[in-house]
């Protein structure tokens, strides 16, 4: 009896072992294949109408087993695809065409699903864009350079923000290239979004970075600048030829404040705003005087420069009604000149209307 038992628990062993193992080759069967897009979204920018945009899909098999489409279904009839019947091999790349037939007016995004012996789950890719009667291109200048490609602006300020906006810059740049070129924004901060339409760009043609400030990430009321970079493809390096130069004030709100409050609010008073250098001296600073004419403190909690080049120094941050201050602002000439933006000095007060006071420095 012992005997019988001892087997039959063998038998149970050896099937759970067996189902364990079988189990285990389903699974690395399973992700044996993998699949990978370099742009699993394709901006299509402006499309003319009636004449359908074809975009090709640049895919890769990034697992250890062939890969197998089995097939491709876009979302609509207004899209056709075409792909691969053949076996693709561990790490091959491959290519599937879409082509959106343009035959309705506006913005359009049309998914595509890829089924294959990858996952039993489609693999996403889509195409996006706008179809206009008329295909309008940028009529500005491109002054600027940012590696293989012409700008109309490196340096894009958010100005005047309220918490809680969400403002857009819009950059048109041209591919001065020979190649195609895949842009794309780097080292972007959390309060930034962007995207590039078209996604790809052939030579001596147009496109648009788009920024989208967040400004309920911005950590601070005043003055905060970054740096993003326009990389011409999708891993491409960091360089200061890329650099693309970002700045945005948030407002202090006052909405809420009475007449009341705003009757005995504190009141900024400047004896001048602008700042003209004159002559070759390689330093010049310059004397304003800051009063506060309201009937409340006055609280500068915020002084900042936009560029290099500045030093300043304010004698007093809290101005009692009818108190004075002074704000001396030295400014090296040499330096000045390489700034890429316009000198200005910054001031963020408690006074409801300056709540943000600009002094520039003409040179």
């Amino acid at each position: 009896m012992k005997k019988t038992l001892t087997i039959a628990r063998e038998k149970v062993l050896l099937l759970r072992t067996l189902l364990l193992c079988t189990l285990g080759t389903l699974t690395a069967t399973a992700q044996a294949q993998e699949l990978m897009a370099k742009n699993d979204i394709i901006d299509c920018g402006s499309v003319l109408w009636e004449h359908p945009v074809t975009v090709k899909f640049e895919l890769q098999n990034t697992g250890r087993q062939p890969l197998q489409i089995t097939r491709v279904k876009p979302g609509c009839d207004c899209t056709t695809a075409d792909f691969p019947k053949a076996s693709i091999g561990p790490g091959e790349q491959f290519a599937i065409e879409a082509t959106y037939d343009a035959r309705q007016l506006g913005h359009f995004l049309k998914d595509i699903a890829v089924y294959s012996n990858a996952s039993e789950k489609p693999f996403y890719l889509s195409i996006r864009g706008v179809v206009t009667e008329e295909v309008v291109d940028f009529s500005g200048t491109y002054p600027f350079t940012l590696a293989d490609a012409k700008a109309d602006l490196v340096d894009v300020e958010f100005d005047d923000v309220n918490l809680g906006d969400m403002p857009v810059q819009k950059i048109h740049i041209m591919n001065a290239s020979t190649q195609p070129i895949s842009p794309t924004v780097m080292h972007l901060p959390d309060y930034l979004k962007a995207t590039v339409s078209p996604t790809t760009i052939a030579p001596n043609r147009q496109g648009t970075v788009t920024l989208t400030l967040d400004s309920k990430r911005l950590r601070d009321y005043g003055l905060t600048q970054t740096s993003v970079f326009l990389g011409m493809f999708p891993g491409d390096k960091v360089a200061p030829q890329k650099e693309i130069s970002v700045s945005a004030v948030l407002l202090p709100a006052f909405t809420e404040l009475t007449e009341t409050q705003l009757a005995n609010a504190p009141q900024m008073r400047l004896s001048d705003e602008t700042i003209r250098l004159t002559g070759n001296k390689a330093k010049q600073t310059h004397a304003i005087t800051i009063e506060n004419i309201g009937k409340s403190e006055l609280d500068i909690s915020s002084l900042q420069m936009f560029t290099t080049g500045l030093k300043v120094k304010l004698n007093k941050t809290r101005l009692q009604p009818g108190e004075q201050a002074t704000l001396k602002i030295t400014a090296e000439t040499k330096a000045l000149r390489a700034a890429r933006s316009k000198p200005r000095v910054l001031m963020i007060t408690n006074d409801p209307m300056k709540p943000k006071v600009v002094i520039n420095i003409e040179h």
